[in-house]
C-alpha cells in the first residue's frame, strides 16, 4: 500500500510540468553502506545485542536446568514442595521474559541505543540531502530503498493547510502543534536502513 500511494505521488509529480518542480531519488542503502560512521554505529549495535542475547540465554538456560531437576526428583517430592519448586520455575520464566521485553521489545533498550548510536549518522545525512536538493534546486527527494520514501520536501509546495480549510479545521489554531509534530518539512529524517533487532523466543515449561 505504501509503494503504491508513492508511486502515485510520483506519478502526479511528473505531471506537474508546468510547474518545473524538480525531482530526484537517491539510494540511501548504498550510501549509507559506503560510511565508516555508519559501519561503526551497526558494530556497536552488534556488541550491545550480543551481550544482551547471552544475558537472556543465560536465563533461559538456567531455567531449563531447574525443570530437568525437577522432573529428575519429582517422584520423591511431597506436593507442598513440588507446588515451591513450580512456582519458583514460573517466576524465573516471567523474570526472563520480562527481561527480555525491556531489552528486545517494541522501544526497548536496544531501540534506544540504536536510536542513540545512529542519531549523529542521520543528522549528517539529512545535512547532506538538504544541501545537495538546494545547490541542484529539487523540489523532492525519494530514497528508492525504503517503503517511505519521502527524504526532502520543498516547503512552498506543502498544501496541508488547504486541505484543512476544506475539511473545516482551522489550519492557524492547529499550527503549533503541526510544528511540533513535522519538525519542519524541508529537513525530515532520513531513513537509514538496519538490521532487524534480534529476538529471543521465551519457552514456557508444562510441569505436570
Amino acid at each position: 500500500m505504501k509503494k503504491f500511494f508513492i508511486l502515485l505521488v510520483l506519478s502526479i509529480l511528473c505531471e506537474s510540468v508546468a510547474s518545473a518542480q524538480k525531482i530526484g531519488y537517491t539510494d540511501m542503502e548504498f550510501i549509507t553502506s559506503k560510511m565508516p560512521e555508519y559501519q561503526a554505529a551497526q558494530g556497536e549495535m552488534k556488541k550491545f545485542s550480543d551481550k544482551w542475547a547471552k544475558e537472556i540465554s543465560d536465563k533461559f538456560a538456567e531455567i531449563d536446568k531447574m525443570q530437568r531437576a525437577y522432573m529428575a526428583e519429582e517422584i520423591l517430592l511431597t506436593d507442598d514442595l513440588k507446588r515451591k519448586r513450580q512456582n519458583e520455575i514460573r517466576e524465573k520464566e516471567l523474570e526472563a521474559g520480562e527481561y527480555n521485553s525491556k531489552i528486545f521489545g517494541m522501544e526497548g533498550m536496544l531501540f534506544q541505543k540504536k536510536k542513540e548510536l545512529m542519531k549523529p549518522v542521520l543528522e549528517k545525512v539529512q545535512r547532506a540531502v538538504t544541501k545537495v536538493c538546494s545547490q541542484r534546486r529539487l523540489d523532492f527527494m525519494f530514497d528508492k530503498s525504503s517503503d517511505i520514501g519521502m527524504l526532502y520536501t520543498n516547503p512552498k509546495h506543502d498544501y496541508s493547510d488547504y486541505v484543512m480549510e476544506e475539511l473545516g479545521i482551522d489550519p492557524k489554531a492547529n499550527k503549533a502543534g503541526a510544528n511540533d509534530s513535522k519538525g519542519g518539512k524541508a529537513d525530515q529524517p532520513a531513513q537509514i536502513p538496519a538490521e532487524n533487532s534480534p529476538k529471543q523466543k521465551s519457552t514456557t515449561s508444562k510441569l505436570k
